[in-house]
């Protein structure tokens, strides 16, 4: 009854601040109601959490910011992937909020059914929610509610300094900070070997059966440089210098060994080395090029890889390389080791493409083409830009089934068929009879290992957080585009409006490019900006 209780208090003021938004909003909530009533009639709705699919539109409603784009399957599948994650809201009774993985109970998560695994990508999708609660207490749930932090790879620090950037409020990050520090310190313990690099599994990475292995890898180097830089800047948020300036020293210690010994540059690539025993051992990288080797353009800050690395792009959309109908694939499929297989372990990272993948893949990309823009390389920026516009299309035609009876609903699971669209392990599972060892019915079923909203607010609108009084805006949108609208989206405590209108009657605001804060117009251009722009908030 308590836990009714908090959420139905949770709803009402959730209600009160869309009312409050929706009186100078652009675009009609009900407008877009339509798609959770079909996705409602067509689900089979297998686990039950803090929001059923009775309150489906309730949640969303009073919650989610809304989008309008000219694109009907990325316009539909936003609606989709806040539905699903409405599903992965869990209120438990000790820790509040937690956000999980799977919706039926796996043997292989922690409490709460909950895994660190995609908690990064769990942060932020959910910063763009109103309701900071959630956050709150799901990054408390893992520093100190007993989750299993580092059972798999997870770049918490982060994950909460991105979460701030959103609310422009660091309290509950400095509040965090001490525990941050210790969590690094055991993945130092944990996972550094003497010549300075992290090692990892790749299971722990939650990349099964890859072709390059374990040992050091892009992956988790990256997190860990992440890692630090947060620490440092929230330290020197919360006035401690001497941690902050220890904290840059290790994140560009981890830059440079990750530049220099897992970078090749015969295969421009960033590729997998076993571990050695010894500092002064020479590492021999694997021969693959995998797609977590587009990892360390994921942090955002700090300008990991060189500018000259970016020539590693040119495989993503490279038939040899990465690019497949329903891809990116997770391994490049010229190598001989590229496999599709319906043998085996049913999640295998050898060739099949995954969300989980192509959400860092693409929020990567996203990060590149501004670096690009902002240094005036405005030929690469293009290139790449058209790049993650048709990677992003790629991915939400990828959000679907085919039912047995022919019908094509919206879905998504955990591995993708790259040339097919099959999901591979929900195919896996259902001819094994769904064995509850393997999770049971419907395992994969609105599976909850990536983003899709944020690449839209982040990527292709273009909104990039910032703690400063004000945003920098850079759409990433094709430029023949005739309008779009991302509406009630919260930021710093004001409700944001990013419209677009090449001839003014879509909204009837006026011709161009529009910033609202609660209504009221802070900027405007009669043409999309070609490299990223500093927009106060007042």
């Amino acid at each position: 009854m308590k836990n009714l209780t908090f959420i139905f208090a949770l709803l009402f003021l959730s209600f009160l601040t869309i009312c409050k938004a929706e009186e100078k909003a652009v675009l009609d909530p009900d407008a877009f109601r339509h798609y959770v009533e079909q996705f409602n009639a067509d689900d089979e709705e297998t686990v039950r959490q803090a929001f059923p699919n009775e309150k489906a539109w309730e949640f969303m409603r009073e919650n989610i910011p809304l989008f309008d784009y000219p694109d009907e399957e990325i316009q539909r599948t936003w609606y989709f992937r806040w539905w699903t994650f409405r599903k992965a809201l869990k209120m438990t009774a000790n820790d509040g909020w937690v956000v999980t993985e799977f919706l039926p109970k796996v043997p292989w998560s922690g409490k709460e059914n909950a895994i660190s695994c995609p908690a990064g990508h769990h942060f932020r999708e959910g910063r763009w929610l109103p309701n900071r609660q959630i956050l709150d207490d799901y990054a408390r749930f893992w520093l100190y509610g007993g989750g299993a932090i580092r059972s798999y790879s997870f770049w918490i620090a982060d994950s909460v300094w991105q979460y701030a950037l959103v609310t422009g409020d660091s309290r509950l990050a400095m509040s965090l900070l001490d525990a941050l520090v210790l969590n690094y310190e055991a993945w130092e313990k944990s996972n550094r070997d003497p010549n300075g690099l992290f090692w990892q599994i790749d299971g722990r990475d939650g990349m099964e059966v890859s072709i390059g292995g374990h040992g050091y890898r892009a992956t988790i180097n990256t997190y860990m440089y992440m890692e630090t830089l947060a620490i440092s800047r929230i330290a020197a948020l919360a006035g401690r210098a001497e941690l902050a300036r220890e904290y840059a020293e290790k994140a560009a210690v981890i830059q440079k060994l990750l530049n220099s010994r897992l970078w090749d540059p015969e295969a421009r690539f960033y590729k997998v080395a076993p571990r050695v025993e010894t500092a002064d051992a020479p590492l021999v990288l694997r021969d693959v090029r995998e797609e977590h080797g587009f990892t360390p353009w994921y942090a955002d800050e700090g300008n990991l890889p060189p500018a000259e690395y970016a020539v590693a792009w040119d495989q993503l959309m490279d038939p040899k390389g990465f690019y497949a109908p329903f891809g990116p694939t997770t391994a490049e499929q010229r190598h001989p080791e590229f496999v599709i297989s319906y043998e085996g372990h049913e999640c295998q990272w050898n060739g099949p493409s995954w969300p989980y993948s192509t959400a860092i893949t693409l929020t990567a990309l996203a990060n590149l083409v501004n670096r690009e823009a902002q240094a005036d390389d405005q030929a690469q920026a293009a290139k790449h830009r058209k790049a993650f516009v048709e990677t992003l299309q790629i991915y939400a035609h990828s959000h679907q089934r085919k039912r047995e009876d022919g019908k094509v609903v919206p879905w998504i699971d955990e591995n993708l068929n790259p040339f097919t669209g099959d999901w591979i392990a929900r195919t896996r599972l259902k001819d094994w009879g769904w064995k509850p060892e393997k999770g049971g019915y419907e395992r994969g079923k609105d599976y909850n290992h990536s983003t899709f909203c944020d690449l839209v607010v982040n990527g292709l609108i273009g909104l990039r957080p910032s703690l400063e009084n004000g945003l920098t805006l850079f759409p990433l949108v094709d430029r023949g585009v005739p309008y779009f609208c991302l509406d009630r989206v919260p930021y710093h405590g004001k409700t944001l409006t990013i419209l677009w209108d090449s001839d003014g009657k879509q909204y009837n605001r006026g011709v161009g490019l529009r910033v609202l804060a609660d209504g009221e117009e802070i900027y405007t251009s009669e043409k999309l900006p070609e490299k990223p722009v500093w927009v106060p908030l007042n």
